[in-house]
């Protein structure tokens, strides 16, 4: 069924926000890639620097790539999820039975990564994703361990290595072991909140007491029933997965109602500068897992820059604070362009085996699938933990998130001790 799903499009479909090919290559020669992120929404600041990495690709692909013995051109299509799960499988199906991408890649939380995942499995075209803890990618998919899936594979940490780096932070200061947390009502946050899967069983195991007051949408104007659940409990530590504009929301009315917990530890919101810059004085201090930074001793396998030079390069020519997600929209393509270069040919097939097939030693780190991850589609990278500050007078940048636990991954370099708010 899929391979006539995939062939009944006929004709060349227009290539909007494409990478140019190169004259000197036949059309019919030519490997497309597609890039799904949210570009625009609330999750845009995951996909901010996808443009400038697709930039550096051209570069990287100006000559082409040899796949069986034949010179490809390569045209990367880049698409832009709208940060919803919808408009994702939309864009996913576009590329797939128009376009006719040859290999799909696509990151930015489970409501890009999923929706594009699953209409890759569903019409059997290769895919590769990214941040994404592992689990709500793979049961938020509703994938089966003993199967696991056919045409999709996905890079990135799982539930277990962010709840050890925050307990790892936690464990080295003074609380009472109280905990608050904000899960809202998606992908994160009911896989985070999850009693089997998430926080809540591990939490309990280490001795931590959880506040859970249940599940809230996404921008929600209001956190009073929460703010209130953690005073009446007496919460010193905070924890959750939220969008950046839900944490600023929560902070400044934890602040005006007299709620001043001695932790703040929050994955996704707190990811970018810019959210952080955005908070002002109620940035400072507060932790989040650090997935990629210039100090991760890795190197690119396609343009062997170091995680600092690639950091620095981005810094230099955007004009802006490097962030987490370019080491990772970097490394799907050092991945994208080693199975390309290994495939017996443009087929389907041939791509995903070469794929599954990938030991690779990325910018993000070694990528595997098949041997020692959770899942076989499951390639986990490392992960430490980080806290802002205030930069230093004179400095580049506002703030600079500083690696403060690596028990986790200690080939990764502390450069601090966690501060309490």
């Amino acid at each position: 069924m899929s391979i006539n799903r995939r062939t009944f499009v006929q004709g060349s479909a227009a290539v909007a926000g494409a990478v140019a090919v190169p004259h000197a290559f036949a059309q019919s020669d030519t490997v497309k890639i597609g890039y799904v992120s949210p570009q625009t929404g609330p999750l845009a600041p995951f996909g901010e620097a996808d443009r400038w990495v697709i930039e550096q690709m051209k570069a990287a692909f100006k000559d082409g790539i040899v796949i069986g013995g034949k010179k490809h051109a390569v045209t990367i299509i880049l698409k832009d999820s709208q940060s919803n799960p919808n408009r994702a499988g939309e864009v996913a199906n576009d590329l797939i039975l128009k376009d006719k991408v040859t290999l799909m890649l696509t990151a930015g939380t489970p409501e890009t990564a999923n929706p594009v995942s699953d209409a890759c499995e569903l019409n059997e075209v290769p895919c590769v994703s990214s941040v994404v803890p592992w689990q709500p990618w793979f049961f938020g998919r509703k994938g089966d361990p003993a199967k696991g899936f056919n045409w999709t594979y996905h890079m990135f940490w799982g539930l277990e290595d962010v709840i050890a780096n925050f307990t790892n932070a936690w464990k080295s200061v003074a609380t009472n072991k109280k905990v608050g947390g904000l899960f809202p009502n998606d992908g994160d946050g009911n896989a985070w909140g999850d009693k089997e899967l998430g926080f809540p069983k591990p939490l309990a195991a280490m001795g931590y007491t959880l506040t859970d007051p249940g599940r809230f949408q996404n921008g929600t104007q209001d956190f009073s029933a929460q703010i209130a659940a953690f005073k009446k409990d007496g919460v010193e530590i905070v924890t959750g997965v939220v969008i950046p504009p839900d944490a600023k929301t929560f902070l400044t009315q934890a602040r005006q109602q007299g709620f001043k917990p001695k932790v703040v530890t929050l994955g996704k919101a707190l990811l970018f500068p810019g959210a952080i810059e955005a908070l002002g004085e109620l940035g400072y201090g507060l932790t989040t897992e650090v997935w990629w930074s210039p100090s991760h001793p890795f190197t690119s396998s396609l343009t062997k820059q170091t995680a600092k030079a690639l950091a620095d390069a981005y810094e230099g020519s955007a004009k802006k604070q490097w962030t987490q997600p370019i080491g990772f929209a970097h490394a799907l393509f050092e991945v994208a362009a080693d199975a390309l270069k290994r495939a017996k040919s443009t087929k389907a097939a041939d791509v995903r085996d070469a794929v599954a097939a990938t030991n690779l030693a990325t910018v993000v780190g070694p990528v595997k699938w098949g041997g020692g991850g959770p899942m076989k589609n499951v390639s986990k990278t490392p992960l430490v933990l980080g806290q802002w500050v205030k930069s230093s007078a004179g400095a580049k940048n506002k703030v600079e998130l500083v690696i403060v636990n690596n028990e986790a991954a200690r080939n990764i370099p502390v450069a601090g001790a966690i501060k309490l708010m």
